[in-house]
């Protein structure tokens, strides 16, 4: 017998499960792949059961046959004035689908047939109709009707229009990934004077305090309510606690290096890197968790916040020509399927200064100044490199302005260190 074989990513059904009438699938299932077999017979059929089927097919047939007949043996009895009830014309039906027996058949019979048959074609065609209607109607199969995936079009400028547009192909292999291969972390691309990082922190921070004499950069301290967990989580500038808030690559880097962006060049891949688009302030853990993932494989706790999530990811991707895998792709249609009129986000160019800007620390003429720069006063903690200070988040320091400049080396002697 038939079995409904469900398509990838619909729920199994129970065993012998068929689907009612007027069922249709959930919408948020992903749609069935072009030509899918929704019906399969898991082992041929025996002999036994060919016979049997035959036998129903057969069975259908000559009742359909039986019953072109009976109209015909109506007509006939109507035409010469005899008695035509239903029980009548059936049996002599059945007499003439069966065939005259052998010394009882007489040569008018053909003859006398044919005559009233064309002086009543009226009654023939009738006949021949409904017995073509009767045999169309019956069914030559136990299967179910084939449930629909139909999915409504997309409305233009949506995410699950752009989704729509994305090309599918097979995760490319890392190998040759690293972070270096996407430019200086956190580098000044749009040259406004501020690192990347601290940009993020400004813009997705509330209550944000700034330190003195950075121009309206550098963040000591705020408040992120967290999109992924719908945590708010307290931000204090420090080596042991800058990392509660991280900042996230929607897409992530390494999930870009294996869908396209190993050809690009070191310039592109600084963009894609430090572009406002792709980037968000989160809780650290969580993104530690996150990882490369994609979203095949990783969705933020937030439910409420996927919807938003996936279509950021949907526009950074669609922006760099970024592809997508199957699942993920599958993965991305079902989350969008419950927000079909989400919008896709845009990008916004970082803006300097706003919140609150920490008072200056006193100065003294008692004493000369320190020959080293202290760690307190407001200065960010020293470490032995500049790499070690931007693995925690510190940087870039400009001459003349942040103390911090003097103790790192200015190799290329552009007035800046830990870019």
């Amino acid at each position: 017998m038939p079995r409904f074989n469900p398509p990838p990513g619909w729920p199994a059904p129970p065993a012998g499960w068929t689907p009612p009438d007027g069922w249709q699938p959930d919408p948020s299932w992903p749609p069935a792949p072009p030509g899918w077999p929704f019906w399969v017979d898991d082992a041929p059929a025996t002999p036994l059961a060919r016979r049997r089927t035959r036998g129903r097919r057969a069975g259908l047939v000559a009742a359909a046959s039986v019953g072109a007949l009976a109209l015909v043996v109506a007509a006939l009895q109507a035409a010469h004035g005899e008695p035509s009830g239903p029980t009548s014309a059936t049996s002599s039906a059945r007499s003439v689908a069966a065939g005259p027996s052998a010394g009882n058949r007489s040569s008018s019979e053909p003859t006398t047939a044919s005559a009233t048959a064309s002086a009543s074609p009226t009654a023939t065609t009738t006949a021949t109709t409904t017995a073509t209607t009767t045999t169309t109607a019956a069914p030559t199969s136990s299967a179910p009707p084939v449930p629909t995936t139909a999915q409504p079009a997309a409305r233009p400028g949506t995410a699950l229009a752009a989704l729509a547009t994305l090309r599918v192909a097979g995760r490319a292999p890392k190998t040759g990934y690293d972070r270096a291969r996407f430019g200086q972390a956190w580098a000044d691309v749009d040259r406004n004077g501020c690192d990347t990082r601290n940009d993020v922190l400004r813009r997705d921070l509330t209550r944000y305090t700034l330190k003195a004499g950075t121009h309206g950069c550098l963040v000591l301290k705020g408040t992120l309510h967290d999109p992924y967990t719908g945590r708010t989580i307290s931000f204090v500038r420090g080596q042991s606690t800058s990392i509660a808030v991280q900042v996230d690559h929607v897409v992530a880097l390494s999930d870009a290096w294996q869908k396209g962006a190993q050809t690009w060049t070191l310039d592109q891949r600084t963009a894609f890197a430090n572009d406002s688009l792709n980037l968000l302030a989160v809780d650290g853990p969580t993104n530690a968790s996150k990882g490369d993932g994609d979203a095949a494989t990783w969705l933020p706790p937030v439910k409420s916040y996927r919807c938003a999530y996936v279509a950021r990811q949907v526009a950074v991707k669609s922006r760099y020509g970024l592809w997508v895998t199957r699942a993920e792709k599958d993965a991305m249609a079902r989350v969008l399927a419950r927000c079909p009129d989400q919008r896709l986000p845009s990008a916004r160019a970082f803006r300097l200064g706003g919140g609150t800007v920490a008072a200056a620390p006193a100065t003294t003429t008692s004493a000369p100044a320190p020959s080293t720069p202290s760690t307190s006063g407001g200065t960010d903690p020293r470490f032995g490199t500049c790499e070690e200070a931007k693995s925690h988040g510190y940087g870039p320091y400009v001459q003349g302005r942040d103390p911090e400049y003097d103790w790192y080396r200015d190799s290329d002697h552009d007035g800046r260190v830990c870019e």
